[in-house]
């Protein structure tokens, strides 16, 4: 069947259509803002890592967390599951995550659960290390707390670290670097306060 030529001045979508011979032009190469399946996977396990965190989450806990209605079920549901059906379950979270919730925000929120007990962590750090250099009888750890604090006690300070000293080289139990500790940790308790 011989086709009619197009004039260079028509503009007719149909007749473009018809012009193709049932040529499909569907591009089935992905798209660059499409992922590619390893990514989809990487993306649904991290998803599935963040719901086994928020089914491990008192009920306490997980009130504080922004997640929609049908997501918060589903993690409550996880919490009575065990084994495979928790398995199943997680999956299930995940891709309501992936609907529903913005996975950054229940990530944020979850830090912000966790951040007062790491800066616990952190003071318990810091005064186990001043306290081994007081020990030590570095007099800069001293001066650094006297400034920090000014109401810590030099003299209680000094006192407490003669004492542990003392008390290590004749390998008694070292009664004095735990009251050290527990001054130092008092201070640092007093400053968050």
């Amino acid at each position: 069947m011989a086709r009619k030529k197009r004039d260079s001045g028509d503009d007719d979508p149909l007749f473009d259509a018809i012009e193709m011979d049932g040529q499909d032009r569907v591009d089935d190469a992905p798209h660059d803002s499409e992922k590619s399946r390893s990514q989809q996977k990487r993306e649904m396990l991290a998803r599935r890592d963040l719901g086994e965190a928020l089914v491990g989450l008192s009920a306490a806990r997980l009130a504080k967390i922004p997640l929609s209605a049908a997501t918060l079920d589903a993690v409550r549901d996880g919490q009575r599951f065990t084994r495979r059906a928790l398995k199943r379950q997680l999956t299930r979270i995940a891709r309501l995550m992936s609907e529903f919730d913005d996975e950054a925000e229940i990530r944020k929120a979850l830090e912000n659960l966790y951040q007062p007990h790491r800066d616990e962590v952190r003071r318990l750090h810091e005064a186990e290390q001043w306290r081994d250099a007081l020990i030590a009888g570095d007099h800069t750890v001293m001066e650094m707390v006297v400034a920090r604090f000014p109401m810590a006690e030099r003299q209680h300070l000094r006192q407490l670290a003669r004492n542990a000293n003392k008390e290590q080289a004749q390998q008694k139990p070292l009664k004095s670097a735990r009251l050290l500790y527990q001054y130092l940790h008092n201070l640092l308790e007093e400053e968050q306060a």
